[in-house]
């Protein structure tokens, strides 16, 4: 029987490593850095060996539908398919950048919803039973959620909102940033907040969608908030350290064979939040 396996996006530095870090440790598995840069990932790889740890290193780049179909294909291949996603990789740009801000909504939504949705698109397939999906999502996006109008508020957090429906959404904003009509059209001027709004909602829908076709598999999948944590991404001053970051993507990627929740919810700190 093929070994089990733990894919983790994104990992080559910052919390992703981090997930990596703590799937190492206790993940009964191989565990797998991937990075769009092969030798980025490959140093990754090595630091965590000079700890102890044995990690393995796949090329992946989530913003190339080819590299996630060849990434798919070797773990079906290799292992029969994935036991643990962790969907870590994600971009955001700095408070000070000066890059127009529909540049910014274009590029962050292509990364943080539409790439990783594409991830979801050829990885759920060949997610196995009992696997764990854990898509690292932000409390920036139900802040962010909050300051929508009200009709967006109450299709975002509706239990009947389709993928269609959402993407449709998440392509609206982008197109209303180019004609600066994004305000009037319900949207508060976040990027970030509405790319990470859009993904913790993917996530609620694609957990109905396995609850429904799956529904003997026993996969759990969430969404989840890894906190204020210092990495290039969110600067020097955050509060927690990568390690600290890790720990509740990990609690979701981790938890035992049997559990039946959380499935299709937001979690920070461990504990479900409201949407």
């Amino acid at each position: 029987m093929a070994n089990r396996v733990a894919v983790v996006t994104g990992s080559n530095k910052g919390i992703g490593l981090a997930i990596v870090r703590a799937l190492c440790q206790q993940f009964p598995g191989d565990v797998y850095v991937t990075a769009r840069d092969v030798g980025r990932g490959q140093e990754a790889v090595a630091s965590l060996v000079s700890e102890g740890l044995k990690p393995k290193f796949h090329q992946l780049d989530i913003n190339d539908l080819n590299s996630i179909t060849t990434a798919a294909d070797y773990f079906k291949e290799k292992y029969g398919g994935v036991d643990v996603l962790v969907n870590n990789a994600g971009i955001a740009f700095k408070v000070a950048d000066t890059t127009p801000f529909a540049v910014q909504a274009e590029v962050t939504l292509k990364t943080n919803f539409f790439a990783t949705r594409d991830m979801l698109t050829h990885f759920l397939p060949i997610i196995k039973a009992g696997g764990r999906v854990v898509n690292v999502s932000s409390f920036v996006g139900s802040r962010t959620l909050n300051q929508c109008s009200l009709a967006l508020q109450q299709r975002f957090r509706s239990e009947d909102i389709t993928e269609d429906e959402l993407v449709g959404l998440m392509q609206q904003f982008v197109d209303e940033t180019k004609k600066e009509q994004h305000k009037q059209g319900g949207w508060p001027e976040t990027a970030y907040g509405v790319s990470k709004m859009g993904l913790t909602t993917l996530s609620m829908i694609l957990a109905r969608r396995l609850s429904k076709e799956r529904p003997n598999d026993g996969i759990l999948l969430n969404a989840c908030c890894p906190g204020w944590v210092r990495t290039d991404m969110a600067g020097p001053k955050a509060p927690k350290s990568p390690d600290e970051g890790a720990v509740t993507p990990a609690y979701l990627a981790l938890m035992p064979p049997g559990a039946t929740e959380p499935h299709g919810k937001f979690v920070s700190e461990k504990e479900v939040q409201s949407w």
